[in-house]
């Protein structure tokens, strides 16, 4: 793994089309770095689409990529990714693809080749050695599940 004296760590980027940029961060500080389309497509109200980047990365071990929705577009637009984040493991080569959806009951959403669809934000992620035991210590938390800590107005 190598990285440079800002403690960046070094992806390397193979070009599957070559309209397709590199990753790129829009502000200096930024998390993700911005991935484009590389196809023009129509998402219909409630619609779904698998799109192209035209990229494939090479992670280093002990790192991984996960996908988030552009907060821009989401707001603007309604359109979100179905499963976010997305997960590049380290081993992937293959081409990175977004699962877009557009949340908008009314209204069609027109993306162009080179429009900016998601953002990548690269992690040094930790392997687990998972073991089976007869109980879990005890916890302030406990077996509370979803909507046990309240905090909005709906109860039920």
């Amino acid at each position: 793994m190598s990285s440079d004296s800002s403690g960046a760590v070094e992806v390397r980027v193979h070009r599957i089309d070559p309209r397709a940029p590199l990753p790129e961060y829009a502000h200096p500080g930024d998390a993700g770095a911005d991935l484009v389309t590389v196809e023009d497509l129509v998402l219909e109200p409630g619609a779904r689409a698998t799109v192209r980047t035209g990229i494939a990365i090479a992670l280093p071990e002990g790192y991984a990529a996960f996908l988030h929705p552009r907060s821009g577009l989401a707001a603007r637009s309604g359109v979100t990714l179905v499963n976010a984040p997305g997960t590049v493991d380290a081993g992937y080569r293959g081409e990175i693809r977004v699962t877009l959806r557009n949340t908008d009951r009314h209204t069609p959403v027109k993306l162009a080749c080179g429009d900016r669809i998601a953002q990548m934000v690269i992690q040094q992620v930790a392997s687990a050695r998972f073991r089976a035991v007869d109980s879990l210590p005890e916890s302030a938390r406990g077996t509370g599940g979803f909507g046990s800590t309240g905090g909005h107005a709906a109860r039920g």
